[in-house]
């Protein structure tokens, strides 16, 4: 089941948009955003049909 999510990156702070697989679960990875080239660490917690995404710098 994919999701479209919108993101603020915590480098340089522009909304960007990303299309998240739910059917996977919880997961954490590396994307790097598409404004600024930066790693951006994405955390999706997956719960039924709900979903959480946060979004973190490699500094924190």
């Amino acid at each position: 089941m994919l999701e479209n999510a919108v993101y603020e990156c915590p480098y340089c702070g522009e909304e960007v948009e990303t299309t998240l697989d739910l059917s996977g679960g919880d997961q954490t990875y590396i994307e790097d955003c598409q404004v600024c080239c930066r790693p951006i660490t994405f955390v999706l917690q997956v719960h039924d049909e709900e979903w959480h995404l946060e979004v973190f710098s490699e500094n924190e």
